[in-house]
């Protein structure tokens, strides 16, 4: 597992970080939720992201939505995304106590940055009939998240 950097930084100050490296979630979903959750406030994208995960509240999908349905709300094509979701509010939640630990408070925050990396491609094979085998990989994402004090 190589270490990543983060690709902004931001006042060291008055923001705190976190990253998960090489999750087993999807890419294109990934990219979607950081898209919708940037700017919000921590604890309204706590509270967005848990709706996501009980399925209350869908993700409006901008660019991978071909044959997709309309959702409830202001957008027209969305999903689900319930284990990017979690893995998101884990990743929030650990920046708000990373937040907590410079001393900062973590409800007078918004995030200031969100991003998907792809990471490595675990690689592996399905057997299939008549002693073939299809290859069966896995793709693994990098997120990280900055949050800042609103001023």
């Amino acid at each position: 597992m190589a270490r990543t950097k983060y690709t902004t930084e931001l006042d060291a100050e008055t923001s705190a970080k976190a990253m998960g490296s090489e999750l087993h979630i999807s890419p294109k979903k990934s990219r979607e939720l950081c898209k919708a959750i940037k700017g919000m406030r921590t604890k309204a994208a706590r509270q967005y992201l848990e709706d996501v995960v009980i399925l209350k509240q869908a993700v409006p999908f901008k660019r991978h939505n071909d044959s997709l349905g309309h959702k409830k709300g202001p957008m027209a094509a969305g999903r689900y995304p319930v284990k990017v979701a979690s893995e998101m509010l884990k990743l929030l939640k650990n920046a708000e106590s990373n937040a907590e630990y410079k001393g900062l408070n973590p409800e007078h925050m918004f995030i200031a940055h969100t991003s998907m990396n792809r990471g490595r491609v675990i690689h592996g094979m399905r057997p299939r009939a008549r002693g073939r085998a299809s290859p069966e990989n896995t793709e693994t994402v990098n997120l990280e998240m900055i949050i800042s004090e609103v001023l």
